[in-house]
């Protein structure tokens, strides 16, 4: 989060709400694996950012004994995890997930991991190129209430939008 402000002063910086709770399984028995993500569950639903400390806090009670490195990790990032609170309801999904990212990803590595060797960097770059040409037909979903998300960014961040595109 440092090197990205230092280069985007603007920038709120949002963790993936899922990679968290992948890093906290790593600490969780495999019996207790359901009800932990059961009771983190509330935490990233939480209304308010308040209630989300407020389901942390009962996690803590519940599980901080048993499983401390869990809590501490989610203690300790809170407030890279926590500012998605900020926005409405109709974007904190998108915001709180790298769904999206990851997806183009796997795209990009699919057409690179049958290859072992490139003749060239400019070689790998054109592929990905064309790749990226044929994947980007596919996104023909918008984003869920897309309407509404755009009319609280135009309002919320009208010094960064541009209302001509």
């Amino acid at each position: 989060p440092e090197a990205i402000r230092s280069i985007f002063p603007r920038t709120e910086v949002q963790q993936c709400i899922i990679h968290q709770i992948r890093r906290s399984m790593n600490y969780v028995s495999w019996k207790d694996r359901r009800a932990v993500i059961k009771d983190l569950k509330p935490i990233y639903k939480a209304a308010t950012e308040e209630a989300g400390r407020m389901a942390l806090d009962k996690f803590a009670d519940t599980w901080g004994n048993k499983y401390p490195k869990v809590v501490s990790s989610w203690r300790t990032n809170w407030d890279n995890l926590a500012t998605f609170f900020s926005y409405p309801e109709c974007l904190r999904r998108a915001i709180y997930t790298t769904n999206a990212i990851e997806a183009l990803h796997r795209q990009m590595r699919k057409v690179t991991k049958t290859k072992s060797v490139f003749p060239s960097d400019q070689a790998l770059l054109k592929l990905l190129f064309l790749n990226m040409q044929i994947v980007e037909r596919k996104w023909t979903m918008t984003l869920p209430h897309w309407p509404e998300v755009l009319n609280y960014l135009a309002i919320s961040h009208k010094e960064r939008f541009d209302l001509e595109t």
